[in-house]
């Protein structure tokens, strides 16, 4: 395995001092966002897709840094009913901008549909009760299991050969087990992104959770969160935004300062995806206001490079 980053964490900066600060850390892989809920801060997918030029400058800039993009992301929910048609269009021309570049993975998300035609809003079911929402859940799936087969085999017309996808809360893949029933549909080209930040705050364990996808890996975010005592009362179904770090129930963190044991739980969880045959990038994803981000990634890396 090896340590590499999701350049979003450094959107406050222009490209090439990104993939300096990333080069400085002797990191040698790169992810790039190219819109849906990113707002691609280094990347203009319409116009790298209209210019052979641009291209060429983008994989010069990086080669120079000795880095390769290992990935791209568009992280959006392609089932909505009024913004999944565009949704669907970026991952598609992501998807095209990956052929031209050479890149064979794509890092997004299952999506989430309406239940009934005239829906304008996706609902997330996460209980059994009242009894109709397993019927809805169905329903969801339904609409699922007809679109994915579709996407697969235009990746695939574009030279893509891994989709990871990440477990998510308000998405139909939100854990190991709805990952794998949209793996059972999509097939094998279909894989986790596996980041164990939202498991930890939905209540699952993510080397269990490795454990369950051996050999359905695809990728890994390296993500922490820190569950607040806050918790004991809001539950971890929270609604507050992220700016409200002192009142809500879990926060996104710095690498290490997350889970209750620290760096040995990073350990463990490196072992674990060993055992579970990945071997490739933990890209890290900075989601911590506490710390500037370049302090976060600098930790981050330090973390990964010992556990490792």
């Amino acid at each position: 395995m090896h340590v590499g980053f999701l350049t979003d964490g450094l959107g406050h900066l222009p490209l090439l001092e990104a993939l300096d600060v990333v080069a400085s850390l002797d990191l040698r892989e790169i992810e790039f966002a190219t819109g849906n809920w990113s707002n691609s801060p280094h990347l203009s997918l319409q116009d790298l897709l209209a210019s052979e030029e641009k291209r060429d400058a983008l994989l010069s800039a990086t080669r120079a840094r000795g880095l390769t993009i290992g990935a791209l992301n568009a992280s959006g929910n392609v089932l909505h009913p009024i913004s999944g048609p565009d949704h669907d269009r970026v991952v598609r021309d992501t998807m095209r901008l990956a052929n031209f570049l050479g890149v064979k993975k794509i890092v997004m998300m299952s999506g989430l549909p309406a239940v009934f035609e005239g829906d304008k809003v996706t609902p997330w079911i996460t209980t059994c009760w009242p009894p109709e929402n397993g019927v809805n859940l169905e329903l969801q799936w339904k609409k699922a299991e007809e679109y994915w087969p579709g996407l697969v085999e235009f990746a695939k017309e574009q030279g893509i050969e891994k989709i990871a996808i990440e477990m998510h809360a308000d998405q139909l893949v939100f854990n190991a087990p709805t990952l794998l029933r949209l793996r059972s549909v999509a097939g094998a080209i279909v894989g986790a992104n596996m980041d164990p930040s939202h498991l930890m705050w939905m209540g699952a364990d993510p080397i269990k959770s490795v454990e369950m996808l051996k050999g359905a890996i695809h990728h890994v975010h390296a993500k922490d969160t820190r569950i607040e005592k806050l918790a004991a009362v809001r539950t971890t179904l929270e609604t507050l935004f992220f700016d409200k770090i002192g009142e809500r129930a879990w926060n996104y963190v710095t690498l290490g300062e997350g889970h209750p044991r620290g760096e040995a739980f990073w350990a463990d969880f490196c072992n674990a995806l060993r055992g579970s045959g990945y071997d490739g990038v933990l890209s890290i994803e900075h989601e911590d206001v506490a710390h500037t981000p370049v302090e976060g990634l600098t930790i981050a890396v330090d973390v990964l490079k010992r556990v490792i």
